[in-house]
């Protein structure tokens, strides 16, 4: 009797140790298995007098009721402990804010690109692209500037191959060519696209983007070049922005232009931002050169027309008053969603 009350206490004792099912059944193994502890008191049974057996078997059978009942407890205690476990590990705290998914928008430059185009298809223009990789042809040749000019240095122009003549595309004005070469005047065309120079700093990149226009007809002159470039500059800038043009030298224009736009922030009376001057840069522009007419078959004395070209990257730089070019292509989420 005594060796069955000190079954009970140990059982006690390792019963409230246990804190996983599997430590559980263990502890059922051990004590009611075929090899466990009460079956071996049972095992006993027949050592006993006669008289002694009824009792000990109640006492045996009466112990093994105990433990499996208070297994069955526990069990019942561990399975709410684990699924409370289980639950806490897969809450979803409904007072907290959902995950958000910001919406994305036009990059900057895509942005500012569709605005210029924009001014220009209201004016009747059309929009022409061409290859990235071009020819010296069209690049240089066709547009008058001569092998000894510095843009034609390999340290200012990426070159595929010096013996095919092969380049990245120095400006877009290859396509004004090509687009001459295959269509007869009046011609009325912007050339938008990626452009490719060997610069970069605060101010330029080596790849950017530009538009370029062209319009021959007859009798265009540079009234024609002032009014458009004016036009252009309200619609992008704002209204009250004038234009000025100030003489200059491009080998594919004559009389070439260096267009400038009324600083928007001191108002064109000097400040920081435009070098205290009140103008700011941009674009280059003038009348096409008859050397270029020439070259493509058209008669310079016949056609006359002006060309214009512009960065995307220094129109939005002087529009949203960005101070480095380098800030547009690195796609830093925190300067791009402010625009």
């Amino acid at each position: 009797m005594k060796e069955i009350e000190k079954v009970l206490e140990s059982f006690h004792s390792e019963i409230e140790k246990v804190t996983s099912l599997d430590e559980l059944n263990a502890l059922r193994v051990k004590y009611l298995g075929k090899k466990g502890i009460v079956t071996s008191l049972m095992k006993n049974l027949k050592n006993l007098p006669n008289e002694e057996k009824p009792i000990f078997g109640q006492r045996v059978n009466k112990l093994k009721n105990t433990i499996e009942e208070l297994l069955s407890r526990k069990r019942e205690e561990v399975n709410l402990k684990e699924r409370k476990l289980r639950y806490e590990k897969e809450r979803l705290d409904v007072t907290l804010p959902g995950a958000r998914k910001t919406i994305g928008h036009r990059h900057l430059i895509s942005k500012v690109l569709q605005e210029i185009e924009d001014v220009f298809l209201t004016l009747g223009y059309e929009i022409v692209e061409g290859p990235e990789v071009e020819t010296e042809y069209y690049n240089f040749d066709a547009l008058n500037t001569p092998e000894w000019h510095p843009a034609r240095d390999s340290h200012d122009t990426f070159y595929i191959s010096t013996e095919d003549k092969t380049l990245l595309r120095s400006h877009t004005s290859p396509v004004q060519v090509r687009t001459m070469k295959k269509t007869k005047p009046p011609i009325k065309i912007i050339a938008p696209g990626k452009v490719y120079r060997k610069d970069y700093d605060v101010t330029h990149l080596p790849m950017f983007h530009q538009v370029e226009g062209l319009v021959v007809g007859k009798d265009i002159s540079v009234v024609h070049l002032k009014g458009t470039l004016d036009y252009f500059a309200k619609n992008i800038f704002g209204p009250e922005r004038k234009t000025r043009l100030v003489p200059s030298f491009f080998p594919f224009t004559e009389p070439s232009f260096e267009v400038y736009v009324s600083c928007g922030i001191c108002g064109g009376k000097g400040c920081k931002s435009c070098g205290f001057t009140g103008w700011l840069e941009i674009m280059g522009a003038g009348m096409v050169d008859p050397n270029v007419f020439e070259e493509v078959g058209y008669d310079p004395e016949e056609w006359t027309g002006f060309a214009f070209g512009m960065g995307v990257e220094r129109i939005a730089m002087l529009k949203y008053n960005v101070d480095d070019i380098r800030l547009f292509p690195r796609n830093d989420i925190r300067f791009l969603e402010q625009f």
